[in-house]
């Protein structure tokens, strides 16, 4: 079964999150808080919505999405950022049923496309998504800006000096 998160999920969200920062070798940027994920999803203004996955009663994944926009488009989108089936549950359809779910939510936007993205070496998730119909965009490439650089730009722009007017 697929259902909206509630607040009592929180904790498996955050089991979730974890897992998936071990299996990406990215421990490291873990920044977990179970009040400011609270916020983000139920808060007065929602920023982000999730899916969760039970296997008899069993919470056993998640996914998290959040509408981004496609100006040629002129339609909303969905930006999947992440879609965890713990270990022990895989290979049972948990995240086919999670993905459906997903794009059964940007139907019902109206929205343009559903976006997210893959490691290159994760081999299985490519397959999988390949699988399901998704196009994989080699001529695209994710840009973070975070940690000093972020700040640095953010403050050229609170300057005035960043901006036209």
């Amino acid at each position: 079964m697929i259902r909206p998160a509630r607040t009592d999920d929180l904790s498996h969200i955050l089991r979730c999150i974890r897992e998936l920062a071990r299996y990406e070798k990215l421990e490291h940027e873990l920044d977990l808080d179970e009040q400011r994920l609270h916020v983000h999803l139920f808060g007065e203004q929602p920023i982000v919505k999730a899916l969760i996955a039970e296997d008899l009663d069993e919470r056993v994944g998640f996914a998290l999405f959040y509408t981004s926009y496609s100006t040629f488009k002129m339609r909303p989108c969905l930006y999947l950022e992440d879609l965890v089936v713990l270990p022990e549950h895989r290979g049972k359809g948990h995240g086919l049923r999670l993905l459906a779910a997903v794009a059964a939510e940007a139907e019902a936007m109206g929205c343009a496309r559903l976006t997210w993205n893959v490691l290159d070496w994760n081999e299985s998730a490519i397959r999988f998504y390949r699988s399901q119909g998704a196009d994989l965009m080699s001529d695209w490439r994710s840009c973070h800006l975070t940690g000093e650089g972020l700040s640095k730009l953010a403050e050229f722009g609170r300057s005035g000096k960043g901006t036209t007017s």
